[in-house]
């Protein structure tokens, strides 16, 4: 048996009842195969035993007063798993679904993902099974100041950076920062994803919707294809939906669908943006709203975005979102290629489905990086006491993009998979963090 088949087997017997992280582990070691196989110092200095286990597992209890008067009591995890290349970075998730598993899964993405970036920040990532939807700002901000009681003891720019994930925007980052700064006397960027008045940057709202159009170009140009004149079908409704709806029209695409937790808009004019912007992030409300000042559109109740016939496809909701029957669907309708948005949103059966039909498809690791790496310009503009333009930080987003897609489709070619932009990806992002681990030792 392989190196890689025993460290894999050795992973299921160790993390029972984990089907996310071995998931994401499982595609990450199977591609990694032709690598470490051909570079016996990673064995020797055991590197994928190591890069596998998180260096430190944080959970604890989050106790808060909800507006009733009533005592609750969350789960709260922060998963720093590899700081090889820099310091810990990776989103808080709070949703009901968050446990062990998704964090570690999230957390195990985020090393090969920021190494891909090319800026020196190691993967991490947390959050709580804390629910923000129905919550008043008063108990959303009760939760975040118990959350970062805890978490501000493992957590400085220098050692642990989080940001925000799913259920962690804008007001939720004002108010964890908030009370870090309260407890620690200390005003500096721990916290990416801040407002611009106390530090955050301009464009990382967009950042990772239009990191995600920067790559689908770059990937699309390469095979002789272009966005112009495209039928994008997209998922989510959220910051990364919206902002690679925005993108993708503003590169002369017509984006027809979008979605909710609830159900899914199909609008065969465009979706009309700013109606949804008005719905999602000034109303807070659901995507159902848009038909009633849309004619034209269709709602429908539940799962069913990929049966839009379409050129593109865009999963930026959450994970395993896009399963086998999804995919028949979408080729058999004509799809060409698939970006993922999201984290994991595609099965395994999926996946390779995908690539046996000759469908380009782009992973989460790559395509969906801009978020992190205009957290890490975030970091620098921290660092340094500046603030650049929106235009600035859009270019050098564009410009990571391009690095990130030029990167994984050439190590896809140096192992011979051309086009096999997963396992360019999983090698890409894994030399650098391997290299940096041998160099530093068994630690």
């Amino acid at each position: 048996m392989s190196y890689v088949n025993d460290q894999l087997n050795e992973l299921i017997r160790k993390n029972p009842n984990q089907p996310e992280f071995i998931q994401a582990a499982s595609v990450v070691l199977k591609s990694l195969e032709p690598v470490v196989e051909s570079n016996p110092k990673y064995q020797k200095a055991g590197i994928l035993e190591r890069i596998t286990e998180p260096d430190r597992q944080i959970m604890f209890r989050v106790a808060w007063t909800d507006d009733a008067g009533r005592v609750q009591v969350n789960r709260g995890y922060r998963v720093q798993f590899n700081n090889a290349i820099g310091p810990y970075k990776g989103g808080l998730r709070f949703h009901p679904s968050v446990n062990l598993s998704i964090i570690k899964f999230l957390g195990f993405e985020q090393v090969f993902k920021n190494s891909l970036t090319g800026l020196p920040i190691g993967g991490g990532k947390g959050g709580s099974d804390f629910d923000p939807k129905g919550k008043s700002d008063r108990e959303i901000m009760a939760f975040c100041q118990s959350f970062m009681t805890e978490l501000y003891r493992h957590i400085g720019p220098d050692v642990d950076v989080p940001a925000g994930d799913i259920g962690v925007g804008g007001r939720e980052i004002g108010y964890l920062y908030g009370q870090y700064k309260r407890i620690t006397n200390h005003y500096e960027g721990v916290l990416t994803g801040k407002g611009i008045p106390y530090g955050g940057s301009l464009a990382r709202t967009e950042a990772t919707g239009y990191g995600l159009l920067y790559f689908l170009e770059a990937m699309l140009k390469a095979n002789g294809k272009s966005l112009e004149g495209k039928t994008v079908v997209i998922s989510g409704a959220g910051n990364v939906a919206i902002y690679a709806c925005e993108k993708a029209q503003q590169l002369g695409a017509k984006v027809v669908t979008l979605c909710d937790s609830n159900g899914w808009i199909y609008d065969p004019d465009g979706i009309d943006l700013a109606a949804v912007k008005e719905i999602k992030e000034v109303r807070r409300a659901r995507i159902r709203e848009y038909v009633n000042d849309h004619p034209h559109a269709e709602y429908h109740e539940g799962h069913g975005v990929w049966s839009v016939p379409c050129d593109i496809a865009l999963p930026c909701a959450t994970q395993n979102e896009l399963g086998l029957e999804d995919v028949k669907e979408l080729v058999k309708n004509g799809c060409f290629a698939v970006a993922e948005g999201a984290n994991m949103p595609t099965t395994i059966e999926a996946e390779k489905y995908l690539q046996e039909n000759g469908v380009l498809y782009a992973p989460g690791k790559a395509s969906n990086a801009g978020g992190v790496a205009v957290s890490a310009l975030e970091m620098s503009q921290n660092s340094q006491r500046l603030s650049w333009t929106f235009e600035e930080v859009d270019n050098k987003l564009k410009q990571i993009m391009n690095g990130i897609f030029n990167n994984v489709s050439s190590a896809a070619k140096e192992y011979g998979m051309p086009n096999n932009y997963v396992a360019g990806a999983n090698i890409a992002g894994f030399l650098k963090v391997a290299d940096a681990m041998v160099s530093q030792g068994i630690v």
